[in-house]
């Protein structure tokens, strides 16, 4: 969880301003996300495994080959071709697959105001929700320069609401997705 915890490190502004976490809590997070899901129940845990078809160990497999593409992709000459797989890749796996999956069943066992539960909420509201949402229907393409993506979405969950225009830079969504995937992967080691 040490390099999880460095990962996240960088975005200490973010995490104590966006996500709400303390000064003191932020150099820690994926191995309090870890302790958390390992001292949960071994019904709660069983609970969250069971809350989709898909066994937990092939999600986990997807991810490590998630994250194997990642570094082969980093890995090559930043070819627009890449880069554009990488950005689709990426934000349906953060977003998209472990939304359901991970975030949601697993803040619904987590201890209200902590580290953990405080990033699954970050991660399942707006305005990750709405990103989340335009990704799912395809309402997303890049911006002119190329400093970030628009993405056209409801604020709320109501059918017949308007979609919105938004608009994430690249620094955030990199935050948005380094959280998503630390939180993802300190829980899933602690559930397998």
């Amino acid at each position: 969880m040490k390099v999880l915890d460095q990962q996240l490190a960088v975005w200490r502004e973010r995490l104590q301003s966006d996500v709400k976490i303390k000064s003191e809590d932020v150099s820690k997070i994926a191995t309090t996300v870890a302790k958390d899901v390992r001292w949960l129940s071994t019904d709660q845990k069983n609970e969250i495994k069971n809350a989709s078809p898909v066994e937990l160990s092939y999600r986990y497999d997807e991810l490590l080959a998630f994250q194997s593409w990642m570094e082969i992709a980093n890995s090559k000459q930043q070819h627009p071709a890449i880069v554009r797989a990488q950005v689709i890749s990426q934000n349906y796996i953060c977003f998209v697959y472990l939304n359901e999956s991970c975030f949601r069943v697993l803040k619904k066992y987590l201890p209200n105001g902590g580290v953990s539960k405080k990033c699954c909420n970050y991660l399942v509201n707006n305005p990750i929700r709405a990103f989340r949402n335009a990704i799912a229907h395809s309402n997303w393409r890049y911006n002119e320069d190329f400093t970030g993506l628009k993405y056209w979405s409801r604020k709320g969950s109501e059918p017949d609401e308007p979609l919105q225009e938004f608009e994430v830079k690249n620094e955030e969504l990199a935050f948005w997705q380094t959280l998503a995937r630390a939180v993802a992967y300190a829980s899933y080691e602690n559930l397998k």
